[in-house]
């Protein structure tokens, strides 16, 4: 999972998702970078935690990094944010498979009128709680598909 700064969107499609694998007993790695590093080693933005604890999920033990050529050899999927994180982790990619890997992770639902995952991070409450429904949705799909 990839956001910009790595302490808003991204770790929480990594909370959300590896609440929903730990429920199934899933053996599926979860992690989550950022495009920058300027916020490496600090947790997720206060605003984001509380919003997904007020769902249930913990993500306040995240964090932030910024992605690294390795991640391309660990994970066989990386979902990004928006379509300036794509670019910009496509970019990072040495080969075509590597940057066959990344994909936007609101690709997966049909039904939203959102193709990106908006920042929260200059708004306000709702705009943490509407980046909270999106990600529930890709990660229900996104489970969905890895069960069958």
């Amino acid at each position: 999972m990839v956001c910009l700064g790595n302490i808003c969107r991204s770790p929480l499609a990594d909370g959300l998702m590896r609440f929903k694998v730990e429920k199934l007993g899933l053996n599926i790695q979860v992690d989550s970078a950022g495009t920058i590093g300027i916020h490496s080693g600090q947790g997720p933005d206060p605003r984001m935690v509380q919003t997904a604890k007020n769902n249930g999920i913990d993500i306040s033990f995240l964090r932030a990094r910024k992605i690294k050529d390795e991640d391309f050899t660990i994970f066989d999927h990386i979902y990004v944010m928006d379509r300036s994180n794509l670019r910009d982790v496509q970019s990072l990619a040495k080969t075509i498979e590597e940057k066959e890997k990344v994909k936007l992770i609101l690709d997966v639902l049909d039904t939203t009128n959102y193709k990106e995952v908006p920042d929260p991070y200059y708004g306000a409450e709702r705009d943490f709680i509407k980046v909270f429904e999106l990600l529930d949705k890709a990660t229900d799909k996104l489970i969905e598909e890895i069960v069958q």
